[in-house]
């Protein structure tokens, strides 16, 4: 009886040794958000835009930024980088500087003169703008780009609101920031100045002129501190210091000036103060750990010669032909469950006393919820809204600072990009829905760190203070080519597929087929063994559960 020759046994090829049907799982590539991406206000693909720049792609870097983001300039500067906080890399040595990376290829674009493609399709629908703050150009370029006709009514002679008259130009050279407002103006957006939506009668007006309206009016109105009388001339608000000084004007309050309030704008206040020659004490409610300020500027506030007196509260004020005494004491801080509350005690026999010329309290800003009378409710100390940011009045639509008390520049550009897409839908039901990535961030324990070396970030540089008190130069500087293209190859990629082919040369069994663009499985081959996963830098493969079988 002769038999046929056993495949086993042939010296040819393997393919019909399908091992595959020992397998109980097998590899799934997916490219999964990474947890920068989670983090970010944006929801800007940072993983992928700093793959971009290690090819050297930075046109490419820059066109993926500003898909979510048209200010990666200005975010460069002035974010408070949740996406630091999340990344990764601080399990393995420190957080990648996605900050200074992204203003590097920001600045970048700027002295290119990279300007944003007019739109392919114009739409007859028109979109009205109230406030031409973060939030309010950050809808009117998703619009705009979008093809929607776009309208700005902003109550100031120039756009940028708390960019321009709230942030310093030792932190944010306003050159930046009206090079960025300008791309955005290119796209065909029409900006009224000097123009004040004041009441319910003038929104409804403008309501009725317009497809839609977004109110992004921020939030205008400082809140009081108790006991301190505003009506003296040694008392001066935070935020109308700010923008008198920002417009060049001078500053008028004696040498000795304490500011009240440990958050961003009080640290401002301070250091604007100290470029003005002035001597300064900043008194918080928090102790030193818990200042709501960034990190970063505590520790320059410091190194320019600041005082900080934390965990400690003013009584009264006494005011003398010699200048004020501060009555202050000592207070046991506890922070609330939600950013901004916070309970105290005086802690006692704890009291003492500050001397100043004048005060500024900047302890924080309201929305005004009353300037438009009963034609929208409120949540609380917010404008209510639904999950598209839609207020109780149809076709009114409000974000940025006006509806949450996350009060940070990039938190109120995402709201003005989630609210324009919403817009978009409300005037024309075809436009895409926005979407959140609603997979799981990669974990750091999946990322195979055999890849990737244990190396300390690089940072940006620092202007020395004696030269920072002089002028109101920017204090941190660009990173140069070398610094960038360092840092950027410290990104894990996280969830991110970067071709390396490693799955392909592990896999025991040549289950794995390379792509012009990435890998295929051959299931009748594939074990389950899941050597690819564990050879992947970046998390992009995962072991799923073959419920077929």
């Amino acid at each position: 009886m002769s038999r046929e020759p056993s495949f086993l046994w042939s010296n040819s090829t393997s393919e019909g040794r399908l091992t595959g049907t020992w397998r109980t799982a097998s590899p799934d590539y997916r490219n999964l958000p990474s947890p920068c991406l989670g983090a970010c206000p944006v929801n800007g693909r940072i993983a992928t835009w700093i793959g971009q720049v290690t090819k050297g792609d930075y046109h490419g870097a820059w066109t993926t930024l500003v898909d979510n983001n048209p200010f990666p300039s200005i975010a460069g500067r002035i974010c408070h980088h949740p996406c630091e906080t999340a990344c990764n890399r601080v399990e393995h040595d420190e957080a990648v500087s996605i900050c200074a990376l992204e203003r590097y290829v920001g600045d970048q674009a700027l002295e290119e003169n990279w300007q944003y493609p007019k739109p392919e399709t114009m739409h007859d629908q028109s979109v009205a703008i109230v406030g031409g703050g973060p939030a309010g150009l950050s809808a009117a370029y998703q619009l705009a780009r979008r093809g929607f006709r776009v309208s700005i009514y902003e109550s100031q002679a120039q756009l940028g609101g708390l960019l321009r008259y709230g942030i310093p130009s030792y932190r944010l050279d306003k050159s930046i920031l009206d090079a960025e407002i300008a791309r955005i103006v290119n796209l065909g957006v029409t900006v009224h100045l000097n123009t004040s939506i004041a009441d319910k009668g003038g929104l409804e007006a403008l309501r009725a002129e317009h497809d839609a309206v977004f109110l992004a009016t921020g939030a205008t109105k400082s809140k009081v501190l108790p006991g301190l009388d505003y009506s003296q001339p040694w008392v001066r608000d935070g935020a109308k210091f700010l923008a008198q000084t920002n417009a060049g004007e001078a500053c008028d309050l004696g040498r000795h000036l304490v500011v009240i309030g440990g958050g961003s704008a009080g640290i401002d206040v301070a250091r604007t103060a100290r470029r003005l020659g002035r001597d300064v004490t900043v008194l918080a409610l928090e102790p030193d750990d818990l200042l709501p300020a960034q990190r970063t500027e505590v520790v320059e506030a410091r190194e320019e010669g600041i005082r900080f007196v934390c965990g400690a509260m003013m009584q009264k004020v006494d005011a003398g032909a010699d200048g004020l005494t501060i009555n202050c004491v000592e207070v046991a801080f506890t922070p609330g469950a939600a950013r901004g509350q916070f309970t105290i005690a005086p802690v006692d026999g704890s009291a003492f006393t500050l001397a100043a010329d004048a005060i500024i309290p900047s302890i924080g800003q309201d929305a005004d919820l009353k300037k438009y009378g009963d034609l929208l409710d409120s949540a609380g100390p917010v404008i209510a809204h639904d999950e598209n940011w839609q207020t109780s009045s149809p076709g009114i639509f409000a974000g940025g600072d006006l509806t949450s008390m996350d009060r940070f520049v990039t938190e109120a550009i995402g709201m003005g990009k989630e609210a324009a897409m919403a817009i978009a839908r409300f005037v024309d039901p075809e436009q895409p829905a926005f979407v959140k990535p609603s997979d799981p961030a990669v974990p750091f324990k999946v990322i195979n760190t055999a890849y990737h070396s244990a190396d300390g970030r690089e940072s940006p540089a620092h202007v020395a203070v004696e030269q920072r008190l002089q002028s109101f130069g920017e204090v941190q500087q660009r990173f140069t080519k070398a610094a960038a293209e360092i840092e950027a190859k410290r990104c894990f990629s996280c969830g991110t597929c970067i071709y390396c082919d490693n799955c392909y040369f592990y896999c025991p069994d040549m289950a794995i087929t390379k792509l012009d663009q990435g890998y295929e499985v051959k299931l009748d081959y594939c074990k389950g063994c899941g050597l690819c996963v564990a050879e992947c830098p970046t998390g992009a493969i995962n072991m799923a559960e073959d419920l077929g079988r």
